[in-house]
């Protein structure tokens, strides 16, 4: 039993698992995030519309953040841009606590994710320079596991804090993790191909990701799934509340067990459909509808259950949707320059951030959640489409 745990973990090399450490350290700090909008609401005392346009805010500082972070990564290498971005992320973090007023809120939160985000790029072209061809998508999925433990532990220890400490230590405890994370790349970690290596293959590789049209057919899909997940983060914790008459331990609870259920099942799950030979985009596209399902049960009912089961097929989408598309990604960035590639991919997730949240707030504000909902649905149905489309296309060439 204990040897087919350990199987998929497997030939991944010591850089990967020592970047999982940092990214897990980095994540389990990320408190703030998924409390941000009951923050903006019940603390601050902003409206729907306004939590809004912050969260608009957030994804425009992702959208640049992710931009000049793979450009950088391209130029100066992926190491220097980790550790500088986790640094300044601490620190803004610290910063952030103390802005109160709502247009000094939007500025806040656009600097914060800008140096945030351009983490982002630069941790997958690390990844694709510390793994193999073979254990990539395992290496994906290793790097997702640190991610979402981190999660688990995030939102479940930051519910406790604001119901027996405050807010504001959440600011304070997330901006000592990411400092914490940078004291670990720089003792820990270092670039395997120097600067002037990867700069030499850049120039041998001229495909953009912006002309490359497989990749922008795919990059749409993510987008519309990443516009629909960021619901999860900004109207689904108020609907928890509103509706479910949840409290913040409760929400925390219920968001980590996502991280858990991720963290048991789906590196033995990739590793298993790795094995069994079966196309990528496939196994996203099954991924995608668990998605639509998780959003079209909770008008159901306003029974707490409703919530837990969501969260359930949530999980399970995305754990097979997740590692899949963004080892594709990682595949096709061989194209060209990885850094753009990668810089793009984590667009798709950024631009969602700067629609979603606010148009799901918009909506459920104006129409309700339920309305909410069923558009979040046909839209990751309509994603599904794009990634048949793309598939055939693939088998035409």
């Amino acid at each position: 039993m204990l040897t087919k745990l350990i199987t998929p973990y497997k030939g991944l090399s010591k850089e990967v698992w020592l970047l999982a450490l940092t990214t897990f350290v980095n994540r389990a700090g990320a408190m703030v995030i998924p409390f941000l909008s009951l923050y903006l609401t019940k603390y601050l005392g902003f409206t729907f519309g306004q939590v809004g346009w912050i969260m608009t805010f957030y994804g425009l500082g992702s959208v640049v953040g992710v931009f000049f972070g793979g450009k950088l990564a391209d130029k100066v290498g992926y190491y220097k841009v980790m550790y500088t971005s986790l640094f300044l992320t601490g620190l803004a973090f610290f910063a952030l606590q103390f802005i109160v007023s709502f247009y000094f809120l939007c500025i806040g939160v656009f600097l914060l994710t800008v140096v945030a985000d351009a983490f982002r790029p630069a941790i997958w072209v690390a990844l694709s320079d510390y793994s193999k061809e073979e254990n990539r998508t395992r290496s994906v999925t290793l790097i997702r596991l640190a991610i979402n433990l981190g999660f688990s532990f995030g939102p479940a220890i930051g519910g406790l804090i604001i119901t027996y400490i405050s807010y504001q230590a959440l600011f304070w405890v997330d901006g000592i993790s990411c400092i914490a994370a940078t004291f670990l790349i720089v003792k820990f970690l270092y670039q395997k191909k120097s600067v002037i290596a990867l700069k030499s293959e850049n120039i041998k590789k001229r495909l953009s990701p912006y002309r490359d049209k497989q990749y922008l057919i795919f990059w749409f899909a993510m987008f519309l799934i990443g516009f629909t997940f960021m619901q999860y983060f900004s109207t689904i914790p108020l609907f928890y509340s509103e509706n479910l008459r949840m409290n913040e331990k409760q929400i925390g609870l219920l968001l980590a067990m996502n991280g858990f259920v991720i963290f048991l099942f789906e590196m033995p799950m990739v590793h298993a459909l790795e094995k069994s030979k079966l196309e990528g985009l496939k196994i996203v596209i099954v991924g995608i509808f668990l998605l639509a399902v998780s959003f079209l049960v909770l008008n159901i009912s306003n029974w707490i259950g409703i919530a837990i089961i969501g969260m359930l097929l949530m999980s399970f989408g995305e754990m097979l949707g997740f590692p899949f598309s963004n080892a594709y990604a990682l595949n096709r960035s061989k194209r060209g320059k990885p850094g753009e590639y990668m810089a793009l991919y984590s667009m798709s997730f950024s631009v969602a951030h700067i629609l979603g949240p606010n148009i799901g707030m918009q909506l459920s504000d104006k129409y309700g959640f339920a309305f909410t909902w069923n558009v979040m649905a046909v839209l990751l149905l309509v994603a599904c489409i794009l990634l048949f489309v793309l598939l055939k296309v693939i088998k035409q060439n």
